[in-house]
């Protein structure tokens, strides 16, 4: 692992329960924070999710000043509900007309930022079950205590589909097979990322204002990347928030977001001259396995190594005929 990447998961890797609400609602001052989830028929769950941050971070204390809603085309009433728990929901369809509406999450995101004025913005997927209004603390923690952070990312363990089965450090099928070998060869800055897709994250509007946002699933790596090159390793964190429970998605779903990811992968190496490399890639992958209270990085070698065609070989060309 680069020694920079090493020093980076110390200095900003921090557990979310460490950080006090009150705390931050000094540190915070006059800044204004807003927390947005992006939703599409989530009516199941969207509302106790409003509720518990309102109730907790908003009229207990006086953290958060704004939740807000982007209702991306819900037909199972996800807008009343949400509307109904003290959320201003905004419809996604309305917001900068003139540019249309195209599919996905990252559009709800991108809107999501004309519709709002908080100087930090906290992305909260409206999927979540069992959520914990921690989540939030954990996520605005580094913002708002260190001026140099300008974005923070949510790390958390996972239950599988329906079962009690948890994966400690499991980013997830398509972060494991798609996500991180990418960044891992093309990025490897950014191997420190326990979640690098996560839904969760925190960041000052001053620096989402100056990046473009995918559309679809790929909206999440192309900020990472995107802010990395922009502001640079160390304005980056990320917090363990514990446990995340959510709606896990069909392996349709997932090729599909695979897809979104890698092109969106592909579109940044253009965006970033990475596109012709000047060396080899590195080989080193970076994952990681849950230890107590921490997460402990596995670095592997998965070198590749081409064999030359074997109609090429002397040997194979002497080789005596088998009759």
């Amino acid at each position: 692992m680069d020694a920079r990447v090493e020093q980076w998961l110390t200095a900003r890797s921090s557990i979310g329960g460490i950080w006090d609400r009150h705390d931050l609602a000094r540190s915070k001052g006059a800044s204004r924070v807003d927390v947005v989830l992006p939703a599409r028929n989530e009516a199941e769950t969207v509302g106790a999710i409003v509720r518990t941050i309102r109730r907790e971070l908003v009229e207990e204390v006086p953290l958060v000043d704004e939740v807000v809603v982007i209702d991306s085309w819900s037909v199972d009433g996800t807008a009343a509900v949400a509307g109904a728990a003290g959320a201003r929901v905004v419809s996604q369809r309305d917001v900068l007309a003139s540019y249309g509406d195209v599919p996905g999450k990252g559009e709800a995101l991108w809107k999501a930022l004309y519709a709002t004025h908080g100087d930090v913005v906290v992305f909260v997927d409206a999927d979540l079950r069992e959520f914990d209004a921690q989540f939030v603390v954990g996520l605005l923690g580094p913002l708002l205590t260190d001026p140099k952070v300008g974005f923070v990312k949510a790390v958390y363990d996972r239950p599988l589909g329906l079962t009690d089965r948890v994966l400690p450090a499991g980013g997830g099928r398509v972060t494991e097979l798609v996500a991180r070998p990418l960044l891992n060869v093309h990025w490897p800055l950014l191997a420190g990322f326990v979640q690098p897709l996560a839904g969760e994250y925190a960041a000052r509007r001053q620096l989402l204002e100056r990046v473009p946002f995918a559309s679809g699933y790929g909206v999440e790596i192309g900020l990472l990347i995107d802010l990395l090159e922009l502001a640079g390793l160390d304005a980056m964190a990320q917090v363990d928030l514990g446990r995340r429970v959510h709606r896990n998605q069909d392996d349709a779903a997932l090729g599909r977001m695979a897809a979104q990811v890698m092109l969106t992968v592909l579109q940044r190496l253009q965006t970033h001259d990475k596109a012709v490399f000047t060396g080899l890639p590195s080989p080193l992958l970076t994952q990681f396995q849950r230890v107590d209270d921490r997460y402990d990085a596995l670095v592997s070698d998965v070198s590749v190594t081409d064999r030359p065609p074997m109609g090429e070989l002397a040997e194979y060309q002497a080789r005596p005929v088998r009759l």
